[in-house]
């Protein structure tokens, strides 16, 4: 007989760690985990194995066993179809794979299918060998190590679910505007370039520019762009939809930044999410599972400036061609019959061109009238109308300024003083009926299902009263320590005081609505309307006289004080 020769295996060293192995593990296990650590043991191994060749050597740092999506994998299989590798070395199963059903398919189906000799060293472990198969031993270890995986992701989902809720930042790159406290890398803080230009996009969406021009205005100012930023900073971030050779300002880009609240201090998180660890595909989550905090970091813009910002961006502003910034009353302007939005129009006659607002009803099907006004005059008629409500305002706020100090402020808190006497009376009367109820209860006047109701009743009833007392409480020392900010809406009518004319800004600021009936006939919806009509009745509760000019100014006369 011949002799036997052995056959010699060309073979693959296979060696991976993942994030979570360091983060989870002991630091002892994390060593013995290292990318060297296992390659020094795989050779070790090989030393007095004469039938083995080793070929090539496929790392994976830094990818989770949870799938085979993995380059260094992928390159060794590809290695394996070409015929060039016909054995992969692992130092136990856990490093090739923590997914129970995949690890299987390659172990016990495609490898054996495709002559390739699979050795797991700490698990003494080789397709060769007799003695070291197993049928229940490769699958119980396999399913260990996918129970594992899953234990771990539970653990680490768990862990940024208790971050987000506690307002901490963990996404890998900060929004555009701000970056991470060196102090505290889970923390935001404004960047004060790109929180500059955050700034300069808001006033320019109020000063009435499209997102089209303001991108424009950006790009050609040479502003980087958000993406294109974050690289000149190092930080490296791929873009799958980035169509030129540098990334520009787009109108998409400008809204993106213009709809963000995280510039008024809300980071909302937890928006999307993946089914489990075995998946990957990034699905969009309930808005409702949103972790939305208000108030986490330092804004950029003000709360009221972005609410002005958002309702803008609800109307047809859309610009005119050739034109950069809409007209000072667009999307304010509306017919006052249908509704519909008030447009502009250039009517040519006697060689000059005469600007009007109509009906945009009107304009696309007739049905509806032309409410036909020249642009200036409804321009003009708005500017004194508010004019005039700007002084009412400011009157009512002298005026609230006055009511608001002694001895005014003492007749409030007398007010509030009594209405929390009243809820502690009521407090004492339901204790006593509940008293009472007893009583009744003993003497058989009401049966236990009576009982139980009536004081159920008269305890809920309880505790409505004294809900009320803490709430009247707290205004009180609010009044006291002049807390409440109830007239910051003043503040935002002084800022025009002395308008001189009809701007962009001032519309969109302190005007709800223009109701347009014909050119004589304007109706105008002001911005906080019911914070005036609350501030009238105060100050006529408190003695004053209110009373409305022909012209819509309103007048008050102050009482004497005695």
């Amino acid at each position: 007989m011949g002799k036997t020769v052995n056959k010699i295996y060309h073979a693959a060293i296979y060696v991976r760690l993942s994030k979570e192995d360091g983060d989870v593990a002991s630091a002892a296990k994390a060593e013995s985990n290292s990318i060297s650590n296992q390659k020094n043991l795989i050779k070790d191994f090989l030393k007095d194995k004469d039938d083995i060749i080793v070929v090539s050597e496929r790392v994976d740092d830094g990818y989770s066993g949870s799938n085979f999506e993995r380059p260094g994998f992928q390159m060794m299989m590809d290695d394996i179809r070409r015929g060039t590798v016909d054995c992969v070395i692992v130092k136990d199963l856990s490093r090739f794979g923590r997914e129970y059903i995949d690890s299987g398919k390659y172990i016990e189906r495609l490898f054996p299918a495709l002559g390739v000799r699979f050795i797991a060293v700490n698990d003494h472990i080789d397709s060769k060998e007799e003695s070291s198969r197993d049928d229940i031993v490769v699958p119980f270890k396999n399913l260990m190590n996918d129970a594992y995986c899953r234990d771990i992701s539970i653990k680490i989902r768990s862990h940024l679910e208790v971050k987000r809720r506690n307002g901490e930042y963990i996404g890998a790159f900060t929004p555009y505007g701000y970056k991470k406290d060196e102090n505290d890398r889970s923390r935001l803080v404004p960047d004060l370039y790109a929180a500059g230009v955050v700034k300069d996009i808001f006033r320019m969406k109020l000063h009435g520019m499209s997102q089209t021009a303001i991108a424009d205005c950006l790009n050609e100012q040479g502003i980087l762009s958000p993406m294109e930023y974050k690289h000149s900073l190092g930080i490296r971030i791929q873009d799958n939809f980035k169509t030129h050779e540098q990334a520009e300002w787009s109108s998409m880009s400008v809204r993106r930044v213009l709809e963000n609240e995280v510039y008024v201090g809300t980071l909302t998180q937890g928006k999307h999410s993946t089914p489990n660890h075995k998946i990957k595909k990034i699905m969009d989550k309930p808005e409702e599972e949103w972790i939305r905090i208000e108030d986490n970091h330092e804004p950029v813009i003000s709360k009221r400036e972005f609410a002005i910002v958002q309702r803008l961006l609800g109307m047809d502003t859309r610009t005119s061609p050739n034109e950069d910034e809409v007209y000072v009353l667009s999307g304010l302007a509306v017919c006052a019959d249908c509704g519909a939005p008030m447009i502009k129009r250039n009517v040519p006659a006697g060689g000059k061109v005469y600007s009007y607002y109509i009906c945009s009803k009107n304009a696309a099907t007739k049905q509806c009238g032309t409410h036909r006004i020249p642009k200036d005059r409804l321009e003009r008629l708005v500017f004194d109308v508010l004019k005039t409500h700007i002084a009412s305002v400011l009157d009512a706020g002298r005026i609230l300024a006055y009511i608001n100090t002694v001895p005014f402020q003492e007749l409030e808190i007398k007010e509030l003083e009594r209405q929390k006497e009243v809820k502690e009376q009521e407090i004492q009367r339901c204790r006593e009926l509940r008293d009472m109820l007893y009583e009744d209860l003993k003497e058989g006047i009401v049966s236990k299902e009576d009982y139980a109701e009536l004081y159920e009743g008269y305890n809920n009833k309880r505790k409505k009263a004294e809900d009320a007392v803490r709430k009247i409480s707290r205004t009180i020392q609010d009044v006291v320590d002049a807390k409440t900010d109830k007239y910051e809406w003043l503040r935002y009518f002084k800022e025009y005081q002395n308008i001189s004319e009809l701007s962009r800004t001032a519309a969109v600021e302190l005007i709800e609505r223009v109701k347009v009936y014909d050119k004589n006939h304007i109706e105008i919806d002001f911005c906080f309307q019911d914070c005036f009509q609350s501030a009238l009745s105060q100050i006529q509760s408190a003695g004053c006289t209110v009373s409305t000019e022909e012209n819509g100014r309103v007048n008050i006369r102050e009482r004497e004080v005695v």
